[in-house]
């Protein structure tokens, strides 16, 4: 008995014993509170961990403004050139022919930089590229108007060309990898800013002017200015170049439900043999043709019907402000449509109706057509939309957007060269009117066959 008692309170002692060397043990390897300090080197896995989100979170902020800025500066370059178109063909001794080829710059510009833009992103990262463009830009508007003589005015109109092509080109894939959730969102919020920063320029450059002197230089140069504050949201992004070096480039890059198998597919992709792809081009030129000869012409359509310049000014302002709000509906709308050929002829039938007006009565209702013609210029966010949705990652949107953007920008060239030639020798509006119509019907036929829900990746396998 006793020897059981002993044995008995052996065992337990040797199990207590057991127990307190357990929770010991288990105190011992209980890991301390993490300290998100810089200085804890305890915590310095865990104080990365809760900085990568924060960086995250601060680099998506800074997105979202740069592209909004940028987005601002894309068109003042060209319609606050409209708006003073008269006064810049005075200055510089220009006749309607070598004025009609200044409105063709831009395309001409767009296609040949925007090609370089994805080559140029892969070397120096698309933010850094962007950041590249809006120093072009204000650099090119702040000399244009003060290097005397019409080929200084060109060579510094192509320099600021230049930063909006290879920012054209790029805005789309900035979207694609920092919001490839909310692509027709983003989308629509850089494409309203866009329609802000044009209407902006056509209706207030000639008011200013008269408020800064007077001098056609002085109006064009101020928009420069703009482009300076562009300039800053991009600078702490130059360092985002898509690798896993910096914590916001990985979250980025990672942030694409892409798997690693699409993207070495999208590196290798021959977009020529997607007909998607050339139907996209073709739209993407069209649409570019009216926006530019509108952007360049219109004003003076107005004018030589007898509306005062002033007015002029603000009825191209009200077609391009038709933009803000449209560029924000409808990419959101484009997106939840398996098929946004129903878009496409939505928009094409404004634009008809629009044209026909300009030619029946442009003074009588030039405030209707102007409206009209601001819907059927949303087909340029649309565009963008239909680049974000035909390719399945960020390179093949990169691949696509070059792609549409530089030959669209090559079918686009002509169109307001042609305006000015048929102006000046026909000595009136009728013809270059009957052009701008007609080239809409091809614009809405390319539009619903690049409406159709696929992508470049599948078209291009089948085709291989």
């Amino acid at each position: 008995m006793a020897s059981e008692e002993t044995s008995a309170m052996t065992s337990a002692q040797t199990q207590t014993q057991t127990q307190t060397q357990t929770q010991t043990r288990t105190r011992t390897r209980t890991p301390a509170p993490i300290r998100t300090d810089a200085t804890d080197g305890a915590g310095g896995a865990g104080g990365a961990a809760a900085k990568q989100p924060a960086t995250r979170a601060w680099a998506t902020r800074l997105v979202i403004v740069g592209i909004v800025l940028a987005a601002l500066n894309l068109r003042p370059a060209i319609t606050s050139l409209g708006s003073l178109l008269e006064e810049v063909r005075d200055g510089l001794g220009m006749s309607g022919t070598l004025a009609g080829l200044l409105t063709s710059v831009p395309p001409l510009c767009f296609a040949i930089f925007g090609v370089m833009a994805p080559r140029l992103a892969r070397r120096f990262g698309p933010s850094a590229v962007v950041c590249a463009g809006m120093v072009a830009i204000a650099t090119g508007l702040a000399i244009r108007p003060f290097l005397g003589g019409t080929a200084g005015f060109l060579a510094a109109t192509a320099l600021a060309l230049m930063g909006i092509a290879v920012s054209n080109v790029l805005m789309p894939v900035i979207v694609k990898r920092w919001f490839p959730e909310k692509v027709g969102s983003m989308t629509g919020l850089y494409s309203m800013a866009l329609a802000l920063g044009t209407s902006m320029a056509a209706a207030v450059t000639v008011p200013m002017t008269g408020a800064l002197g007077g001098s056609w230089q002085t109006g064009l140069a101020v928009w420069a200015v703009l482009a300076v504050v562009a300039v800053v949201p991009w600078v702490p992004l130059v360092r985002d170049r898509g690798a896993g070096s910096s914590a916001s480039a990985s979250a980025s890059a990672s942030a694409e439900h892409v798997s690693a198998a699409v993207r070495r597919e999208d590196a290798g992709l021959r977009i020529t043999r997607s007909r998607t792809a050339w139907a996209l081009a073709c739209f993407f030129g069209l649409q570019a043709t009216a926006a530019y000869i509108t952007m360049g012409w219109m004003p003076q359509i107005f004018r030589d019907a007898g509306v005062p310049a002033g007015e002029a000014g603000v009825l191209l302002a009200v077609t391009m402000a038709m933009g803000v709000p449209l560029a924000f509906v409808i990419p959101r709308v484009a997106t939840r449509l398996p098929n946004q050929g129903p878009v496409v002829m939505v928009l094409g039938a404004c634009g008809l109706a629009g044209y026909a007006g300009l030619y029946l009565a442009p003074a009588g209702g030039a405030w209707v057509w102007a409206l009209l013609l601001g819907v059927s210029n949303c087909a340029f966010p649309l565009a963008l939309t239909m680049v974000g949705m035909r390719a399945k990652s960020s390179v093949g949107v990169a691949k696509l957007s070059a792609f549409a953007q530089s030959t669209g920008y090559l079918i686009s060239i002509p169109g307001p060269l042609l305006v000015g030639v048929l102006y000046q020798h026909s000595g009136g509006w009728e013809l270059p009117i009957v052009l701008m119509a007609a080239l809409m019907v091809p614009q809405i036929v390319v539009g619903i066959l690049a409406g159709r829900n696929r992508t470049v990746e599948d078209e291009v396998a089948a085709a291989s």
